[in-house]
């Protein structure tokens, strides 16, 4: 059918009631918006039959994943230019939006033109890459499967992205210098508000592929756990511990920290790993890590955070994220994680921002998977790869425009004498 792209972008601007800021090509070449715009491309009618069964992000993310819709130039240019009509609402929830949208004439009308256009409406079945959604439990079989969804993906394909680091956390940034002396410096910051000293043990809670663990037990000499649920994460850290001769002080174990009995540690290191234990877990998993500490002992406890919502019960999860990258992942506001660990026991010394610093090492990350693309895609598939591409594109938009955040918080459990041994100016890191 012809001037499909002209039917579209006059059927998009009826729904979100202002000009479509991108320019779309559609299956039958014609083309239609902007001059100059990026270029969204609807490959097939399949992409919008997934949109239309079913309405709004995730329908949107079905198409991309499947490769029936396309970005042509630069990626976060065109997301950038749709974070506004599409993405940046208020705090209702997605459905009541819709349905004050459709109770407009013109956006009811600009939807039987979609049903026109694409022809029997069937809807396509998800992608594979898609992981069927539950009710957010946070039990150990759930969170295994959800870690292994997003961990066990393959450590080929995750060193091509993440570099031979092999840390999946927000780097530490100075003024120039590259991603791996960036993440080296920030498990130095780490290290530094621990005050990590020889001789004692540190506790690294969701572990990754060891990073943590190798730098602590190779740079300040002490002995350490390391706890992850997958088994890919373990296998692989266990080869690069016994590859640096450190397998008499390093322990990586296929274990949930909730089963963590031989403390106490002097510190424990929980790197972007609490966003994965859930709100209604929270406070328990501040206790177990408390409980886990000698007093005196330091957590710290590197965490992505979300903006608080006017009303926090209507908080609901990213459809795109659930779905397709870390299933059962919750994020809190700051305060909100502060509270608890407070609620829990702990006193808490400090909270730094590294918000545009993950922003920065997103971008990184990006730039190593389109610049090896065509392996990725071998390694993960097509659609995993996709997945993981617009997952960290998106996210270092939303960083970078302070829609959600990142905080190291250092937290002591302060015995009863009130002497936290943390210094009086905490920020200088002294030891």
């Amino acid at each position: 059918m012809a001037h499909a792209a002209s039917r579209l972008v006059n059927a998009a601007e009826q729904l979100l009631g202002a000009p479509l800021p991108v320019r779309v090509r559609a299956w039958d070449g014609s083309q239609a918006g902007p001059p100059g715009a990026p270029v969204i491309v609807v490959r097939n009618r399949r992409a919008l039959r997934r949109v239309l069964f079913k309405p709004g992000e995730l329908g949107l993310a079905r198409a991309w994943v499947s490769g029936d819709l396309d970005i042509e130039g630069d990626l976060y240019t065109a997301l950038g230019a749709l974070a506004g009509p599409l993405w940046e609402h208020d705090d209702d929830a997605e459905g009541r939006s819709l349905a004050r949208t459709l109770r407009d004439p013109a956006a009811r009308a600009a939807v039987r033109e979609l049903v026109r256009l694409v022809g029997p409406p069937l809807p396509p079945a998800p992608p594979r890459e898609e992981i069927r959604r539950r009710r957010h439990l946070h039990t150990r079989r759930t969170d295994k499967r959800a870690i292994s969804h997003h961990y066990d993906v393959g450590n080929d394909f995750y060193e091509l992205i993440l570099g031979p680091s092999m840390v999946y956390s927000c780097a530490y940034w100075e003024d120039g210098g590259s991603l791996e002396t960036a993440q080296r410096d920030k498990l130095g910051l780490v290290a530094a508000k621990l005050g990590l000293r020889p001789g004692q043990r540190l506790l690294d809670v969701g572990c990754g592929w060891g990073s943590m663990a190798i730098h602590a037990a190779r740079e300040h000499g002490v002995s350490v756990v390391g706890v992850t649920i997958s088994q890919e994460q373990a296998a692989l850290a266990r080869k690069r511990v016994a590859e640096e001769g450190l397998t008499d002080r390093v322990e990586i174990r296929v274990q949930d920290y909730r089963d963590v009995r031989d403390g106490p540690y002097d510190a424990i290191s929980s790197i972007g790993m609490a966003e994965h234990v859930g709100a209604e877990r929270y406070l328990d998993y501040a206790r177990d890590l408390y409980g886990l500490l000698k007093p005196g002992g330091r957590l710290l406890n590197h965490q992505i955070a979300r903006r608080p919502r006017r009303d926090e019960t209507e908080y609901e999860v990213d459809a795109f994220i659930d779905s397709y990258v870390f299933p059962d992942g919750e994020l809190a506001p700051v305060g909100t994680t502060v509270t608890q660990l407070e609620r829990a026991g702990f006193e808490v010394r400090d909270v730094e921002s590294l918000r545009e610093h993950y922003a920065r090492t997103l971008r990184s990350w990006v730039t190593n998977l389109e610049g090896d693309w065509e392996r990725a895609m071998r390694l993960a598939g097509p659609g995993r790869a996709r997945v993981w591409r617009l997952y960290m594109a998106a996210s270092a938009l939303a960083f970078e425009r302070n829609q959600i955040g990142v905080n190291q918080v250092l937290a002591v459990r302060t015995p009863e004498s009130g002497t936290s041994g943390l210094p009086a100016r905490t920020r200088t890191w002294n030891t």
